[in-house]
């Protein structure tokens, strides 16, 4: 995927606002870590996301959608996710090349980007018992909140079937 070809928050707003699902976005400082989050806790309501962007020896790649304080085994989630092995961090270049992303940026709205479908997007089902989900829209300088059932309508308008397994512990 080239840098032009990239998509930006607009290109997700866009795309949310096709199918017509309701989102609302507060723009922030950057924040790179769950602790510099916290501030905006009392502004945005709903299930606060971590993303963790991981791969198996396979080179099969996942993005694991959590909620911000939850804790992911990975030593053990490959068994969970289906994975061929045990997972471990992806590198930057392809975090950018699949998601359009940056360290520090990784979001379950990264999904626009995989347009190659190099990606299975896995929801904690902790994580969706909350109504509303927040995640960065592609940029760590803003929070996009949507519904639930509207974030895994925006994954399958991508192509994506994402699962929703439990993979907190």
């Amino acid at each position: 995927m080239s840098e032009q070809s990239t998509k930006t928050a607009q290109d997700l707003f866009a795309l949310l606002d096709g199918l017509g699902i309701a989102h609302k976005t507060y723009e922030h400082e950057p924040v790179f870590t769950v602790a510099e989050s916290e501030s905006l806790r009392d502004r945005i309501p709903g299930g606060h996301t971590k993303n963790l962007f991981v791969k198996d020896k396979k080179d099969r790649y996942f993005v694991l959608t959590v909620e911000e304080n939850a804790t992911v085994d990975l030593k053990t989630v490959h068994k969970v996710i289906d994975a061929s092995s045990r997972v471990s961090f992806g590198r930057p270049e392809k975090m950018m090349e699949y998601l359009g992303v940056v360290p520090g940026s990784v979001t379950v709205f990264g999904a626009i980007n995989d347009t190659g479908n190099q990606v299975t997007f896995v929801l904690d089902s902790e994580l969706m018992k909350h109504d509303l989900i927040n995640g960065h829209p592609l940029s760590n300088d803003a929070t996009t909140t949507i519904g639930r059932d509207d974030l895994i309508r925006f994954l399958e308008a991508t192509g994506h079937a994402p699962l929703v397994l439990k993979v907190t512990e």
